[in-house]
């Protein structure tokens, strides 16, 4: 079969963008998401300003944090991979954020009762018990998190079918909150669509979301991306849908 010169360009433009930190402005005009209606952003902001001391959880390249109006006087920062690690410390440097670069799995650098408020988005990992620990009695976590079978449609069309759990990851996450101690305020869930308008957006999307597929690679996947390749040019935009969950709880005082 003769090569589809676009097809050929869109791969080699995908694999030379970068994808450090959590900016996704390079997806404008070639892939889309809906935004959950709870505006995470905003709630961090609020939740930030009104605090003396907080930590955010895996933050990435520090962008999401390093958008808010009014720091608290402590602000700390965790994220495990090095190149992200050095964007974050550019980027919170301005609010006087410290940044540590920590291991996703492993116990948080940071001494008991040491945060009015941990906040995290999109965690890959949460150490339930952790975030527990490092609260102040009074204490608050706020997180937006990846439901149970986000982007599905994309990923099952690289992988074929995946075995899955049920429900979308509320009541896991409304059990663990429990186990470590903490008290349920808020926990959501909203399936939004995600658009991908050509093929270098799906795979910009899976080397920097990196979950999605975890083995993910061009070569090994080579031919189903050369069929969806055909299947957007024939039938315009390729949809999927991310799952999202809002959880919002406290550490009991005393």
């Amino acid at each position: 079969m003769t090569a589809d010169p676009l097809f050929e360009r869109l791969l080699a433009e995908a694999e030379a963008a970068p994808v450090q930190g959590w900016d996704f402005s390079w997806f404008d005009g070639r892939a889309s998401e809906q935004r959950p209606s709870w505006g995470y952003a905003e709630l961090m902001g609020r939740q930030l300003a009104a605090a003396r001391s907080a930590l955010d959880l895996q933050t990435g390249g520090g962008e999401v944090l390093a958008g808010i109006p009014t720091p608290p006087a402590m602000l700390c920062a965790t994220e495990s991979w090095p190149p992200n690690v050095r964007i974050a410390r550019r980027n919170l440097a301005p609010l006087g954020g410290r940044v540590v670069q920590a291991a996703d799995g492993q116990p948080l650098p940071f001494r008991r009762e040491s945060f009015d408020l941990v906040v995290s988005r999109h965690p890959t990992v949460v150490l339930w018990d952790e975030i527990a620990r490092v609260l102040r009695p009074g204490g608050r976590y706020l997180s937006q998190q990846i439901g149970i079978g986000s982007n599905r449609e994309l990923y099952e069309y690289l992988m074929g079918p995946q075995p899955h759990p049920e429900g979308n990851g509320s009541e896991r996450v409304l059990a663990a909150l429990a186990a470590a101690g903490l008290v349920a305020e808020d926990v959501r869930h909203e399936s939004l669509e995600v658009r991908f308008d050509d093929i270098a957006a799906v795979v910009v999307f899976l080397r920097k979301v990196i979950w999605t597929v975890p083995d993910f690679s061009v070569p090994r996947y080579r031919d189903q991306l050369a069929e969806l390749h055909e299947q957007i040019q024939r039938d315009g935009p390729f949809t999927s849908h991310s799952q999202r969950l809002l959880v919002q709880a406290r550490k009991p005082a005393g």
